[in-house]
């Protein structure tokens, strides 16, 4: 199996072309003609990630947020993308991302699967799919039993094993309807909003970006830009068995990188 063979199969399903035009996905180091035999995901191309795929012998590295995001005028050990790349090229890791386009295709829809969402929506509809299917950003639905806002934070912890998460609102409101949107979230609050979402659970959401939204009507449980997002790891994983049994999964193990203490 060479690295283009899996790179067509992540494509047919999460084509380049649903990505945003500012996102960067795709191959960014290596060979498309890489032997792969062991694939090590990840959600971020870290030092740590680095250093764990080359001890795991991995020929493929597969990360949500790309490690190349704006453009580079050179690739030198003067800074630490550089160095990242430089190790990624030297061990012969073939290292691929997928952001935006997986986001559109998968996230929110998993996150919306994971906490039981009745009738989910997509908040913001942005393509529609080789498959005829509607792409885009957030899903809005009922949440599977009514409930108010602090064991509504619990359900979240519990569900994607987060330790901690921030709540902007008053914990005895009544909750039936949530919106989820993994990752950064604040500048879709009106499309919470408009979506009749009475908590939006999210990430990356400051001071004032909550007092806003609950200003509005607004519930926040804040779960960090990670807490939701490493779904993808586990997904992926599962979705790469499935499609080639023969190939060895590795995956980075869940480490929140910001804790509560």
């Amino acid at each position: 199996m060479q690295c283009k063979d899996i790179m067509a199969m992540i494509e047919g399903t999460y084509p380049k072309s649903a990505a945003l035009g500012f996102d960067n996905v795709g191959l960014q180091a290596g060979r498309s003609e890489k032997e792969v035999r062991r694939i090590y995901l990840a959600l971020d191309t870290t030092d740590a990630v680095i250093e764990e795929a080359i001890a795991q012998e991995a020929d493929m590295l597969i990360t949500h947020h790309p490690l190349i995001f704006s453009p580079l005028k050179h690739i030198t050990d003067e800074d630490f993308i550089g160095r990242r790349l430089l190790k990624l090229i030297r061990s012969d890791i073939s290292y691929y991302a997928m952001h935006t386009n997986y986001d559109i295709v998968e996230m929110a829809p998993l996150a919306a699967r994971m906490l039981a969402l009745k009738d989910a929506q997509i908040m913001e509809k942005t393509c529609v799919l080789p498959d005829g299917r509607e792409g885009g950003f957030g899903m809005a639905g009922e949440l599977p039993k009514e409930m108010t806002l602090l064991p509504c934070a619990e359900y979240v912890k519990d569900v994607f094993q987060i330790p901690d998460v921030k709540i902007f609102g008053n914990p005895e409101t009544v909750l039936n309807r949530a919106a989820v949107l993994p990752g950064s979230g604040k500048s879709m609050t009106a499309d919470a909003l408009r979506n009749g979402a009475e908590v939006y659970i999210t990430g990356d959401f400051g001071h004032h970006d909550g007092i806003d939204a609950v200003d509005q009507g607004l519930n926040v449980i804040d779960a960090g830009h990670y807490g939701i997002e490493h779904i993808f790891i586990g997904q992926m994983a599962e979705e790469l068995k499935e499609r080639f049994p023969e190939m060895e999964i590795c995956t980075e193990p869940i480490r929140h990188p910001f804790l509560m203490v």
